[in-house]
């Protein structure tokens, strides 16, 4: 694989798109998917932070390509930068067809990137440091 068909990141959420989950189109609602990229981040900000960790901002969201039904989602997280209470990540969501993995035939597809940042907070909500 290049690294134009190569995820970036650590894989942190996989999961498989269903039926109930799709829009007016018969293609997975894009809500979904940006709640999985939030789930896959959110994972990431607090393995980092060792503490809760909220979502702030969606900095960046992309769409590339429609998730259909039965499609395997891969979200890929890296961690971008690292502020006293914060956390920046860039986030790709990578799909496997059904049709391709039954063929064997495993070819991932970019289906959505976005840059999300975290804050991490301690037991009463408030921003915390996050140890560099």
């Amino acid at each position: 694989m290049t690294d134009q068909t190569k995820p970036h990141g650590v894989l942190a959420l996989q999961t498989v798109a269903m039926p109930a989950d799709t829009n007016a189109n018969g293609d997975i609602f894009g809500g979904w998917v940006v709640s999985h990229m939030d789930m896959a981040c959110g994972i990431e900000a607090r393995r980092r932070s060792h503490s809760r960790a909220v979502t702030v901002a969606i900095d960046q969201l992309i769409f590339i390509k429609p998730v259909r039904v039965g499609d395997t989602l891969s979200c890929y997280v890296d961690l971008t930068h690292v502020g006293r209470t914060s956390m920046k990540f860039s986030i790709e969501v990578w799909t496997v067809s059904l049709d391709c993995e039954m063929q064997d035939n495993i070819i991932p597809v970019k289906a959505a990137q976005g840059v999300f940042t975290f804050v991490a907070i301690d037991e009463n909500g408030k921003p915390r440091p996050v140890d560099r």
